[in-house]
């Protein structure tokens, strides 16, 4: 058995929408959760609910407009609600944080209302339950936050965790395994097309969003991997025919072009790598300077280079010692994006706050990190020098 226990990312900002969104799931199954009895049919069925909130069960064969969403806020037992508030919690927070929360509760109620639809379109029986809702909100993790790392618990003959990428445990794991192949070996009366209907409304709704620029992106999203596959999807089409409808070039000059872009991104890899391991031997000399001056033209070179944890924080530290803050800012960033679970993570809130708010004349960034770090902060001399910017910049 495979459960997931934790991602790799943390949010900035406290998600508020998400734990409301947990807290009124709760209170309305602790309302509303009642097993009966009741003859459909001819037949003896239990119904998991009281009987006055039967009518907020959205049934296929006789709907009513709200029923696409009162579903979605009952649930028919105890492991019922915890599984999806499990999942919500995990995914949902980061999904928040990079949304709002007024587009963050407009993409949980809008996953409610499609996976509803998908279900009444090929089901006859009443359903209910947030499954189809934390689908679309885990869909639109997958989007978001594609290459971060999903730790897993797993147990078959032995107990152990793992790390895999979230594109592949969502994509695998969750939506084709748990939803299309499981079923065919299930009896459970799950409503698995309310998942995928769920799933789907997430990944195309957020991938539009996106798409639209309506969010902010970043390069590491599921919207960049498909632009950077369609490049090279072009340029492969581009150079294999015997002419360019691009460049009305022939063939031959095609292939001289691919020769040279192919020497090209060969001559790129290898001054990256070399570079990568000129820092690496740099740092174990401890001479930081060095070290970040060759990390600068790194990033010149291609600014998706990640560096590993302590030598990315030791030279972004050394970068703001050397006064060069623009450039330790976007070292810092870069380390919160990816080492967000860093344990003292809100030293580096701090430190960004600082940069932005004296240095770069930058107050709603400076006030974002300065607020996160405040939240966490232990250590009295560093709260306080964060309240006090936070005042200065308030005032």
């Amino acid at each position: 058995m495979i459960f997931p226990i934790r991602t790799s990312i943390r949010p900035r900002r406290t998600p508020y929408a998400n734990y409301a969104l947990i807290a009124v799931n709760v209170i309305i199954f602790f309302l509303t959760y009642g097993p009966h009895r009741h003859l459909v049919a001819g037949q003896l069925v239990v119904v998991p609910v009281r009987h006055w909130a039967e009518q907020f069960m959205l049934t296929p064969d006789g709907w009513h407009l709200w029923q696409f969403v009162s579903y979605a806020f009952l649930h028919g037992g105890l492991m019922h609600i915890i599984g999806n508030m499990y999942f919500l919690y995990l995914f949902g927070n980061n999904v928040n944080d990079k949304l709002g929360h007024t587009g963050y509760l407009c993409l949980y109620l809008g996953g409610a209302v499609f996976a509803g639809i998908g279900h009444t379109i090929l089901h006859t029986n009443p359903v209910l339950g947030a499954s189809g809702a934390v689908a679309a909100i885990t869909g639109a993790y997958l989007v978001l936050f594609p290459q971060t790392l999903i730790t897993i618990l797993y147990w078959f003959f032995f107990i152990g965790t793992m790390e895999v990428p979230a594109l592949y445990f969502i994509l695998f794991k969750l939506i084709f395994w748990d939803n299309i192949v499981e079923p065919r070996f299930s009896t459970a009366a799950v409503a698995y097309d309310a998942h995928l209907a769920g799933y789907a409304f997430g990944i195309l709704a957020v991938l539009g969003l996106l798409a639209a620029g309506l969010i902010a992106g970043s390069s590491f999203d599921l919207w960049a991997m498909i632009k950077r596959w369609n490049r090279q999807r072009q340029y492969r089409d581009s150079v294999s025919g015997g002419y360019d409808p691009f460049t009305g070039q022939t063939r031959s000059k095609q292939i001289k072009v691919k020769e040279v872009k192919t020497a090209a991104q060969k001559e790129l890899e290898e001054k990256t790598k070399g570079l990568r391991n000129e820092i690496s031997s740099r740092i174990a000399q401890r001479n930081l300077p060095a070290a970040a001056e060759l990390y600068l033209e790194l990033t010149r070179l291609d600014s998706e280079q990640i560096l590993p944890r302590q030598h990315l924080l030791d030279i972004a530290n050394q970068l703001a010692g050397d006064n060069k803050h623009a450039e330790s800012a976007q070292a810092y960033e870069q380390f919160l994006t990816h080492y967000s679970n860093y344990e003292y993570a809100e030293q580096v809130e701090l430190m960004l706050g600082i940069l932005y708010s004296r240095y770069l004349d930058k107050p709603e960034p400076a006030v974002k990190h300065l607020q996160a770090a405040a939240k966490k902060l232990t250590n009295p001399g560093q709260l306080k020098m964060c309240q006090d910017e936070l005042a200065r910049l308030q005032d």
